[in-house]
């Protein structure tokens, strides 16, 4: 079969592909149905010719009777099996995306990842909704419905050769539009779907920055660059609809015009007793049912343009990132931290920003890592917490490497807090317990340990309290909760990038009280900070300067040799 062709192919050269091939026997299933529903849509054509051929000439009420309640039982079966056949491709859509979902949903993060954590794309979970549409819309039947023409095809060469013929110059025909169709509107509906993208995620990143755009009147200039975006989309939209409208409206004419000329041709033949009166109408209706699947692709074509161009994309994110294989469990890490000739050149970089780096951390030991601008500290952190992979040298928490952990296991002993705090959509509770099974006495000490525990309780709900946008709380409310959250379930490693930027004074002594706290329950720290009086609390302090350490040892002897050595870079670090 056509369909079951298509996906053989496209298995054997993509993870989407075999997906698709994994639900093949759906699809047999329904080519399967599509084939009695093609023989039940003959039934009218039989009605008609035994109405006109045998009860009009015998004037047998009875048997007029028994005709029609025998057409409208098969009706009837028609039906049900069409309703059938759309149920197992709605099964099909829905078991898609069962399989696929979490994949594309994993492949975006990998994306955003690999783009230094700054934001992807949900187009993919877009364009999985476009292929489930496709799939359970009437487009498709057009597919399945196609190779049962030549079934109509054959019955008219039986009623005369003359039908026969018109109906295989008019399947040609159509054929002949549907390629015109594809090649006049492909390039045009593929630019507008990537302006569509573009125009979206322009829009969404405005919104993101919604409070300085408006401080800043910038949204003036900002809507016009959208309006071109649009306009362009518009543009292109407009086009391919002209050119595929136009030739839908051909294939229309065509339709009513042949099968009305079919009439005249069958009153012809029928005056010169070569066909019976009840081939005239008979012929007319088969000949509509051969053409139509050729009509319905034609008027469906950009549903299924958009639908290829989503399927393109999808396997392109599927194969740029691939499923990780999950490593064997490891046991819970104490807290032994150490990089060795770290080299590690970012995604979309060419040339190394960290470069040889080492140092070693034992259980409760803490490092400040401290630089002017560009040194490199913000790729180090994503080094360190595996999202960057090095080029050179390892990450290994007691002694594994970091990049061989399974992720989810990996996270439960890790505590981050980014530079910049982004708490969910969901209650104060299920952000400090990262959305897993709330334990709320783990809540209140990972709350109590960054100093949160009493804001939080004067919060309207207290720890119930939905932080959906959380425009209610400061930069620096959303920064503390953000500390509770990466120290929830004590994890052994913990890394707090600037985690003091937005804190006021009371904020500030929080933190000294919380990096004590952490050194007495045996927890390792690094945390990047440009404030010089944090740098009393730790242990060591990472000097970095174009990527390469400067300086490294107790926090003593860095600060006087930055002062002494490089007073500028000192100044740099207040």
């Amino acid at each position: 079969m056509l369909i079951a062709d298509k996906l053989r192919r496209f298995a054997s050269n993509s993870e989407l592909g075999q997906a698709l091939e994994a639900c093949r026997t759906s699809f047999l299933y329904a080519g399967f149905f599509s084939f009695f529903v093609n023989l039940l849509l003959l039934v009218p054509s039989l009605y008609m010719l035994a109405v006109y051929d045998k009860v009009m000439v015998s004037g047998s009420e009875s048997t007029l009777l028994m005709l029609t309640l025998i057409t409208l039982f098969l009706f009837g079966v028609m039906g049900l099996l069409e309703w059938i056949r759309a149920q197992i491709l709605i099964a099909t859509s829905v078991r898609l995306d069962g399989m696929l979902g979490a994949r594309v949903f994993d492949s975006i993060f990998a994306q955003s990842l690999s783009n230094g954590g700054r934001g992807g794309s949900s187009q993919a979970l877009q364009d999985l909704l476009q292929l489930r549409q496709f799939l359970t819309g009437t487009g498709l039947f057009a597919f399945f419905d196609a190779p049962w023409m030549p079934l109509y095809i054959v019955l008219l060469f039986l009623f005369h050769w003359a039908f026969g013929v018109v109906a295989l110059v008019s399947g040609l025909i159509l054929a002949a539009l549907a390629v015109c169709n594809e090649l006049a509107t492909r390039s045009d509906l593929a630019r507008a779907n990537q302006e569509s993208i573009e125009a979206n995620q322009f829009a969404q990143q405005n919104l993101r920055n919604a409070e300085a755009i408006e401080t800043m009147g910038m949204l003036p200039r900002l809507r016009e660059r959208w309006r071109q975006k649009q306009e362009s989309l518009l543009a292109l939209q407009s086009r391919a609809s002209a050119k595929g409208g136009f030739i839908s409206s051909l294939v229309k004419i065509y339709r009513l015009a042949i099968q009305s000329l079919v009439l005249g041709l069958g009153a012809y033949l029928a005056i010169n007793k070569q066909i019976s009166p009840g081939m005239v109408i008979a012929g007319s209706i088969l000949l509509g049912r051969a053409l139509a699947p050729l009509d319905l692709m034609v008027n469906t074509w950009r549903g299924f343009s958009q639908a290829r161009e989503a399927y393109g994309r999808l396997n392109g994110l599927l194969a740029a990132f691939p499923a990780r294989e999950a490593p064997m469990p490891l046991p819970a890490p104490l807290g032994h931290f150490s990089v060795e000739n770290l080299v590690v050149v970012p995604p979309g970089a060419s040339d190394p920003i960290i470069k040889d780096v080492s140092f070693a951390l034992e259980p409760g030991q803490s490092m400040a890592i401290i630089g002017p601008s560009a040194a490199g500290k913000s790729t180090l952190v994503r080094a360190l917490l595996g999202i960057y992979e090095p080029t050179r040298g390892s990450v290994r928490l007691d002694g594994a490497d970091i990049h061989r952990w399974d992720r989810a296991q990996l996270g439960d002993h890790i505590g981050y807090l980014p530079q910049d705090v982004e708490l969910l959509d969901g209650t104060v509770s299920e952000n400090i317990a990262r959305f897993g099974d709330i334990d709320p006495q783990r809540v209140v000490t990972a709350a109590q340990w960054a100093g949160v525990h009493e804001l939080i309780l004067r919060l309207p709900q207290g720890y119930d309290t939905r932080l959906a946008g959380h425009t209610a709380l400061s930069a620096g409310q959303q920064q503390r909760l953000g500390i509770a959250r990466a120290l929830y379930g004590a994890p052994a490693l913990i890394v707090l990038d600037e985690p003091n930027s937005n804190l006021d004074q009371a904020g500030d002594i929080a933190l000294l009280d919380t990096l004590s706290t952490l050194k007495q329950q045996g927890k390792t720290v690094v945390i990047v900070t440009h404030r010089t009086h944090t740098l009393e609390a730790v242990d060591k302090i990472l000097l970095l300067v174009d990527g390469r350490i400067a300086a490294l040892g107790p926090c003593e002897e860095v600060l006087k040799v930055m002062a002494q050595v490089n007073p500028t870079v000192f100044r740099r670090t207040q």
